[in-house]
């Protein structure tokens, strides 16, 4: 269970780790890659940056480095910035584009971290970001922590991206007792298995719901939409998104956020712009994670549902009690609590039918596996406990 034999330090065997006796801090890369991955690790360099035994570099990436959002910003808001790697180019891309960008961002993060020498490169979650820097680190001899493997997410190509991060990896940090045991059966080290909880809840106690002129201005909405796409062509991700934004509109007005940068955004976008031409939907672009944790409290308070298929609304919707409808199979095999309804394909009544039985949810007590929102305390423990340079950590080995 989370937190068990914790106490500020991991329970590790005596000896499990060879070294550890430095007194020099240890110095920890951090890799972001996009605005959703910013928002969960945030508690994580947080927490390392506070650790007398370790030092933070922060290193930004992907989809940050894109305009015209240019979310590197509220990274250098927050943090000292080591090192930038651009990835990928702005306007639409493919899924061989994406390849592209991964080759570029491998040899990229090798000549950063050639030059910031750290002795952690720590990664969280699927996306390209992390799988360049997880290669680039490993095959260069660098220990990689690895947050968020063992779970299970269709998306993209998000399964197979995870798991192969869990082999480059060599100390896991998973979010939940059923991620870890993915991963102890995947034939990683017991010992280098270390479930912390999902990062993505460590925040959410320090923010308020959205004051009324913030609400106001996102149009008051009953439903929020996060929709990202799935690597469909532009047409199919737009019609997709045209029916989701017309179903939820069946419990009220319609706030709809922007998608992320994966092949097919462009159609989410254009269906998006379409609804809020038509006075259907209200248009966001990014929003920073104290306004988004502030819009799901007061989605939480006013009955409202979030709609999509973004990682949120299993995770951040289910501990502030959000009622979510998740559409499709982007999220197809991850942990549910009972804040959630799924809804197969993209059909306008399907969408309109589960979000009329969302706001109809009594969430109050629902339980959820996410943690306790120490998860970014238990990471910096482990990566100030666990030597990055011991010989055992270093050679991956097949535990069966």
């Amino acid at each position: 269970m989370i937190g068990d034999g914790w106490d500020g330090e991991p329970s590790v065997r005596p000896g499990a780790y060879e070294g550890g006796g430095a007194t020099a801090p240890r110095r920890v890369a951090v890799v972001t890659g996009s605005r959703a991955d910013f928002g969960l690790l945030r508690s994580v360099m947080a927490a390392v940056e506070n650790h007398p035994r370790l030092d933070l570099m922060v290193i930004a990436s992907g989809s940050h480095l894109i305009p015209p959002a240019e979310t590197f910003r509220d990274v250098k808001r927050a943090f000292a910035v080591a090192d930038s790697v651009p990835m990928q180019r702005s306007g639409p891309a493919t899924r061989m584009d994406d390849a592209e960008s991964t080759g570029r961002g491998i040899a990229r993060f090798a000549r950063s971290f050639a030059g910031l020498k750290p002795d952690w490169v720590v990664v969280l979650g699927d996306r390209i970001e992390a799988f360049a820097a997880a290669a680039a680190a490993s095959i260069g001899g660098l220990a990689v922590a690895h947050l968020h493997g063992g779970d299970r997410a269709e998306g993209i190509a998000d399964e197979a991206m995870r798991q192969a991060i869990t082999k480059l990896a060599h100390l896991h940090l998973p979010a939940t007792e059923q991620s870890a045991e993915r991963l102890r059966r995947m034939g990683e080290r017991p010992e280098h298995v270390v479930v912390v909880g999902s990062p993505a809840v460590d925040d959410l106690a320090g923010f308020v719901p959205l004051a009324d002129a913030d609400w106001d201005g996102l149009g008051q909405p009953r439903a929020v939409v996060l929709l990202h796409p799935i690597g469909r062509h532009a047409e199919e991700e737009e019609a997709a998104a045209g029916a989701v934004l017309e179903g939820a509109a069946s419990v009220g007005p319609v706030l709809a956020l922007a998608p992320n940068h994966d092949p097919g955004r462009a159609g989410i976008e254009r269906a998006i712009a379409l609804a809020a031409e038509r006075g259907a939907v209200t248009q966001s672009g990014h929003l920073e994670r104290s306004r988004f944790v502030g819009l799901l409290r007061r989605l939480s308070s006013n009955r409202g549902v979030l709609v999509g298929n973004s990682s949120a609304g299993l995770i951040e919707a289910a501990c502030l009690g959000v009622p979510a409808v998740n559409v499709g199979s982007r999220q197809a095999g991850r942990e549910r609590a009972g804040n959630v309804l799924d809804v197969e394909r993209e059909s306008a009544d399907a969408v309109a039918a589960a979000v009329r039985r969302a706001v109809a949810m009594n969430l109050a007590g629902m339980p959820h596996p996410y943690g306790d929102g120490r998860a970014g305390e238990r990471a910096a423990a482990a990566l100030a406990a666990v030597d990055p340079h011991g010989a055992r950590l270093l050679r991956k080995h097949c535990a069966y």
